[in-house]
């Protein structure tokens, strides 16, 4: 039990240093490019609200590749639960809530909040937003390649997460669906 604790301890400190790194990087670019995060949110409880509902469809999605009978997403499975599975199982809840929260922070902050804007400003109207749209879920998809797989669903979900921003103009709508969406599935895993 103790070996168990001290590795979600050390998986706990990992997340905080890598995910929360993520935010403070999206931050220091951000301020770089003189942006503010804190016109990227007009409220927080519509940001919450859009973000917490707009995780249904991801959820659907984690379903269909849970249950789908093809060989891709079934080798992905089962790689996820031989890596993933044993890196988390002493995990708390708590834990894997603080995990799930700050990769929805950092990794939106970056991905959306710096990189996605930052494209879209340098190309402009009218093409400036999809190209930083397909750019950031790309990037996203990359930043996750684990296998070609894994880099292609984390790019469609960083595209849905990118078009949430655009639609409802809170960046914490697609924070919040990140964050959700990533503690189902630890929760679901371990």
């Amino acid at each position: 039990m103790k070996h168990d604790q001290a590795a979600s301890r050390r998986i706990l400190l990992a997340a905080v240093v890598v995910e929360g790194g993520l935010g403070v990087i999206a931050i220091l670019i951000g301020r770089a490019l003189g942006y503010s995060f804190a016109d990227t949110v007009p409220s927080a409880w519509q940001g919450l609200w859009q973000g917490a509902v707009a995780t249904l469809p991801l959820l659907v999605l984690l379903a269909i590749c849970i249950k789908a009978p093809i060989r891709p997403l079934e080798r992905l499975l089962r790689l996820v639960t031989e890596l993933l599975v044993p890196l988390f199982r002493g995990s708390r809840l708590v834990d894997l809530a603080i995990i799930s929260i700050l990769a929805g922070l950092g990794e939106e902050m970056l991905f959306r909040g710096v990189l996605q804007r930052a494209i879209a400003d340098r190309l402009g109207a009218p093409l400036g937003v999809p190209i930083a749209l397909l750019a950031a879920g790309v990037l996203f998809g990359l930043a996750h390649a684990i296998t070609l797989t894994y880099a292609v669903l984390a790019a469609v979900i960083g595209l849905y997460l990118g078009a949430l921003w655009i639609a409802t103009g809170n960046l914490l709508a697609p924070i919040t669906a990140h964050a959700i969406y990533d503690f189902v599935v630890l929760v679901y895993l371990v």
